[in-house]
């Protein structure tokens, strides 16, 4: 799927916000990725999509994840935004009174809001784990390589290049949408 960047001039109007987040699970992985993909297309209509990576679980021992990320435009304001993506997680059965890196259904984290730097309670933006993470910045460079990270102002694609692959493993798998 293709790619936009919020950095870039474009045609959308000016109510319009460029979000990405990621996607991941390791409980019944499979399945609950196509829901939420599902979830977020009901909602934000057109998605642009990485490809699936599979990652072992960081922080924790368990099943390996699946890893995605997702690019949409949306009117909503960011705080709306954010709760809209742990609505999707509930409904899911996203568990939130286990330890921060444990198992999960699924998990949907807000990783740009256009170009917005932003640190309110638990919402960071841009979200620390795209340069900590594999298996976000992977994903995210796939889709939208030129999208300059807000605060460090490189590229996602110079971003991943730089990134030591050596300290986390993941690969690229062929994933069934249907």
């Amino acid at each position: 799927m293709s790619a936009s960047s919020s950095n870039a001039v474009n045609d959308k109007t000016p109510n319009m916000h460029r979000l990405y987040i990621s996607i991941g699970s390791n409980i019944e992985p499979a399945r609950h990725i196509r829901l939420a993909v599902a979830a977020l297309h009901e909602y934000y209509g057109k998605l642009d999509i990485s490809s699936v990576y599979e990652s072992e679980a960081v922080g924790f021992e368990g099943d390996n994840f699946l890893n995605l990320v997702v690019g949409y435009d949306t009117e909503q304001a960011v705080e709306d935004a954010n709760r809209c993506l742990h609505e999707i997680e509930d409904r899911y059965g996203r568990e939130r009174t286990g330890p921060r890196f444990s198992a999960r259904t699924i998990d949907l984290d807000l990783l740009l809001y256009d170009d917005l730097i932003l640190q309110q309670d638990k919402l960071v933006l841009p979200r620390e784990e795209i340069l900590q993470n594999a298996f976000v910045l992977w994903p995210l460079a796939e889709i939208a390589p030129e999208l300059l990270h807000p605060v460090e102002q490189i590229p996602m694609a110079a971003l991943w290049e730089l990134f030591d692959k050596e300290k986390q493993q993941l690969w690229p798998i062929d994933f069934s949408w249907e």
